[in-house]
């Protein structure tokens, strides 16, 4: 669970990266570039197949753990128990729920349209998918951007948890590297939900 939530992390920096070609004034250039080496370069499609499997499993692993805490204590303390535990820790399950949800409308938008399982409204001279003006066209909806919005901020959350727990479970939990590691997963987990969130921004009140 650790190992491909920290795959999942690192992932997400470089899909932000290829977002923010969003942010150029040219037209979609940039951006429909790097979606066409995306998608037609075979080692990223093995990664791609790579990357779908890490999610899966991540779920799938979430869920089961879940279920084991569940399993584990079936009828609740009737006192509740005062020791610390992170506020956000007994919720990852419903924020993962929410994340989960998230993916589905982001694969709906854009994957299946290059699968070709959804209707494509735009392509380019050469046939391809423009996602240039597909993603402009859902981020000038103000509907679509608030809960992109919404959604990306609880991303953060449950990032913001994840991070710190996953080198915790690795076994680096030693106070000459915490604070450090609480520091660094709380700019991760605020700084990436602020790139993705520049982008509906930029479209709805800037561009």
């Amino acid at each position: 669970m650790a190992l491909l939530g920290i795959f999942l992390m690192i992932f997400l920096v470089i899909h932000l990266g290829i977002n923010l070609c969003l942010l150029r004034n040219d037209g979609g250039e940039w951006f429909n570039a790097a979606a066409h080496f995306m998608g037609t370069n075979y080692i990223v499609k093995v990664f791609e197949v790579v990357l779908f499997g890490g999610f899966i499993l991540h779920i799938l692993i979430g869920i089961l753990l879940q279920i084991q805490n569940w399993l584990s204590r079936p009828v609740r303390y009737k006192v509740r128990n005062r020791s610390y535990t992170p506020f956000l820790s007994k919720y990852m399950i419903y924020t993962g729920a929410i994340v989960l949800i998230f993916l589905i409308l982001h694969f709906m938008n854009f994957y299946f349209i290059k699968l070709g399982w959804v209707s494509n409204p735009h392509v380019t001279v050469d046939g391809e998918p423009d996602f240039y003006l597909i993603a402009r066209d859902l981020f000038l909806q103000p509907l679509y951007s608030f809960l992109y919005i919404v959604l990306i901020v609880i991303l953060g959350f449950h990032l913001n948890h994840a991070f710190q727990a996953a080198w915790q479970t690795l076994g680096v939990n030693h106070p000459r590297y915490n604070n450090f590691i609480s520091w660094f997963g709380t700019i991760y987990a605020i700084l990436i939900p602020i790139g993705f969130i520049i982008i509906p921004v930029y479209f709805l009140f800037i561009r």
